[in-house]
């Protein structure tokens, strides 16, 4: 057979078996996590409650959270420590960490303790921000993501869920807490008790924070009418509900009717992209009942109201036309400790699975979902909208990672 003329080209070694050769593993990368301290203005929140740290140190990363960190979600620094995190009372260490986790995005002041090839994960709002605001992260040549735009495996932005299910939830409470006397309200109770009709409540949207709002109202016993421009979503509603609420599409004399009758409106209309468009007009405003509540969850993306304008959680509401108008942006951070815990349930995933696929590089490659947050790498803008809005160069991602 070894003199047959096709095996004349091989050598004898060549034709023997070889051992199999099986694929080599990731390793896993050990993380340095640096969780600072909010400096914006109301920001209460924090990103890893202590219990997620725990996981994470007794799995042999390292986690540098700055002192006072957790005190507006009311976990101190000896809640972090107990849980093996590095209490430290210096910025710049906390910031010298490979991979930073807050809530707001870096101010100016911040992003001057950044060093090259870190990476954030923060939130972007983009709506705030300036091309100087990228240009000075471009500079520093860092890695970021937007927590808002990660993804997970369903493709739902999970951080956007949570926190919409909590302002939702919040909002009804808020609606029912200005009602009183108290608040300038009518003195109204939400759900009504025998004999007393219950309040009206209109909530604007059909999406996460429009489906929790409605779920509070009508636990509380209120009347509860939904509107919404897609008659899919109001069918989904009503299914996951359980229950049979009036319902309907985004018409103006039917929206105008309803609002006459209500005691509280929330706005929950969220935008894929830009501004939220204005739903409510100031004439519809002006023919409502006097001291009825308007709470705007869409304040972050400009409003669904004509009549909003962005308030704090110190002076968190207005009267216009005899109206009271609560439209604080970070409704969320009202209850920063439930906040913090949801905001932690969904980073300790991603920082498995980050030390899982070997570091920032492996993740972006592996994971679809964290890809989607990304809009920086190594100071390369790769969002397009970022690139469109502020004229700022773009690279695709998925051709900076073939090339290396």
């Amino acid at each position: 057979m070894s003199n047959s003329p096709q095996f004349l080209h091989f050598s004898k070694e060549q034709l023997l078996p070889k051992e199999e050769r099986l694929e080599v593993g990731i390793k896993p990368a050990k993380l340095l996590i640096g969780v600072p301290k909010e400096e914006s203005f109301g920001e209460q929140r924090i990103c890893l409650a202590p219990d997620a740290i725990a996981v994470m140190t007794s799995n042999g990363h390292r986690v540098v959270v700055e002192s006072g960190a957790g005190d507006g979600a009311s976990f101190d620094d000896h809640d972090y420590s107990e849980a093996g995190a590095e209490i430290s009372y210096n910025k710049k260490e906390v910031w010298s960490a490979d991979v930073i986790l807050k809530v707001h995005p870096p101010c100016s002041e911040e992003i001057d303790l950044l060093k090259q090839k870190q990476t954030i994960i923060s939130a972007i709002q983009l709506k705030i921000q300036s091309e100087e605001y990228f240009r000075k992260l471009m500079k520093h040549q860092v890695t970021a993501l937007a927590y808002e735009y990660m993804e997970d495996d369903d493709g739902i932005a999970p951080v956007v869920r949570s926190m919409s299910e909590i302002a939702g939830n919040t909002s009804i409470l808020i609606a029912a807490e200005l009602m009183s006397n108290q608040h300038g309200g009518k003195g109204l109770m939400l759900g009504g008790i025998t004999g007393v009709n219950p309040a009206n409540v209109v909530v604007l949207g059909a999406g996460a924070a429009g489906e929790f709002a409605c779920r509070s109202a009508l636990g509380l016993g209120a009347s509860v009418m939904v509107f919404d421009k897609s008659i899919s979503k109001l069918r989904r509603l009503q299914a996951d509900l359980h229950t049979r609420v009036a319902t309907s599409v985004l018409q103006p004399k039917v929206l105008e009717k309803a609002l006459r009758r209500a005691d509280a409106v929330i706005g929950a209309i969220r935008a894929p992209h830009g501004r939220t468009p204005c739903i409510v007009s100031e004439e519809m405003v002006r023919k409502m009942k006097k001291g009825a509540v308007l709470v705007d969850i869409s304040i972050d993306q400009g409003g669904c109201f004509e009549t909003s304008e962005i308030t704090t959680h110190d002076n968190p509401t207005f009267e216009k036309f005899d109206v009271i108008h609560y439209c604080v942006p970070n409704i969320a951070s009202r209850v920063a400790r439930s906040a913090s815990f949801a905001l932690s349930n969904v980073f300790l995933p991603v920082l498995t699975e980050l030390s899982d696929a070997g570091g920032v590089e492996g993740m972006i490659r592996a994971h679809r979902g964290f890809r989607a947050g990304l809009y920086m790498y190594h100071g390369h803008i790769t969002n397009r909208g970022i690139s469109d809005w502020f004229g700022l160069p773009y690279q695709d991602i998925n051709l900076i990672m073939s090339a290396f």
